[in-house]
């Protein structure tokens, strides 16, 4: 999938499905479950056994239809390795400059963590696409209205405590999009084969954003 058509997804699902832990035999079959769902854009955490084997394998068969993309990328030697490994996007819980310019310079899609307007402001302007907020299921939709209205040019990513009967709250404070984990993907389903909860939960989720949508908010 080409870049410009790998951010339009994220602009038009407005998730990016969070995939720790699960096993490498299960995820195609889990990044199927989410695309029956909608949900066409995901990350696999490196800090998964066997990440950069799964984002290859991801990225042959599922590449065309999917934005993959690589979570938990700590630096530039992460950086370096999920690039390698086929990831189309890179995803951290920190601020890291030096990532973030290694991976501009590459012309990858960076969207690094940071809590404070310090840290949101420096990782912008070291070249982010956007900005995960981290962790905002502790900081709350308060905290994040506050810090949206003098940072409303930053598209921000909220991460933590995203579900379905919230995310229409988040992308209403202004959200560019959500990362959405545990209540997604869903271990003990993708376990036992139940792929189906996690296209319900998909499906579930993504009416919410169509609904939000529809009101015409950007």
């Amino acid at each position: 999938m080409k870049l410009e058509e790998g951010l339009q997804q994220v602009n038009h699902t407005r998730i990016i499905a969070i995939v720790r832990g699960v096993e490498e035999a299960r995820i195609l079959d889990t990044a199927k479950a989410l695309l029956d769902g909608g949900v066409s854009v995901m990350e696999v955490t490196l800090n998964t056994e066997g990440a950069l084997s799964m984002i290859a394998k991801l990225q042959e068969q599922m590449g065309d239809r999917m934005f993959i993309g690589a979570g938990t990328v700590l630096d530039s030697d992460d950086a370096k390795q999920a690039i390698n490994a086929g990831a189309s996007f890179l995803v951290s819980p920190n601020t890291d400059e030096d990532m973030i310019c290694y991976a501009s310079d590459q012309e990858i899609p960076v969207y690094p963590g940071a809590m404070t307007p310090t840290e949101i402001v420096k990782a912008w302007k070291a070249g982010a696409a956007a900005v995960k907020l981290f962790p905002s299921a502790s900081l709350g939709l308060p905290y994040l209205k506050e810090l949206l209205a003098p940072l409303d040019r930053i598209p921000i990513i909220a991460v933590g405590g995203v579900r379905e009967n919230n995310i229409r709250s988040y992308l209403e404070a202004g959200c560019y999009a959500v990362g959405i984990g545990g209540s997604l993907i869903d271990k003990a389903a993708i376990a036992s084969g139940e792929y189906a909860m996690i296209t319900a939960k998909a499906s579930a989720l993504m009416r919410e954003v169509r609904a939000f949508h529809q009101t015409g908010a950007r």
